[in-house]
């Protein structure tokens, strides 16, 4: 499925979907800590699930959203255009680790880490998959 746009199709999150791709690391504040988590950029990720970036941003791609759904069906939800790096440079990563550690059972085995948001709310704990939608 990687690579091939399936609207609407969750693709779960798990190593392989990650592999090879490049790592950032955003700051963030979690009930009033800071920590730095690491992992590939969002905006990475949902381009191996087929959604267009980059160059490609315009049109029909600028109403589409990523879906991301934890374990609990807790869900946030992010525009492509905001991810884009040359549009809206959101920084959101998949993370993988926070403070150079492993996620724990609480948090992880993934969660989103939404730099510059207020509050965590998007930040999503116990990612479990990730869906590509077409706003109509």
């Amino acid at each position: 499925m990687l690579g091939v746009l399936a609207l609407g199709a969750a693709v779960a999150v798990e190593p392989a979907l990650l592999e090879g791709l490049p790592t950032s690391e955003v700051r963030l504040a979690f009930h009033g800590q800071e920590q730095v988590c690491s992992g590939p950029m969002l905006v990475d990720v949902a381009a191996r699930m087929g959604a267009p970036s980059r160059g490609d941003m315009r049109g029909a791609a600028l109403s589409m959203v990523v879906v991301a759904e934890a374990r609990d069906g807790y869900r946030a939800v992010f525009s492509l255009g905001e991810l884009d790096p040359l549009l809206g440079k959101a920084q959101v990563i998949v993370a993988t680790s926070c403070n150079a550690a492993a996620l724990n059972e609480d948090d992880g085995p993934f969660r989103l880490a939404v730099a510059g948001d207020v509050r965590g709310a998007r930040s999503v704990r116990q990612l479990a998959s990730l869906r590509l939608e077409q706003v109509e």
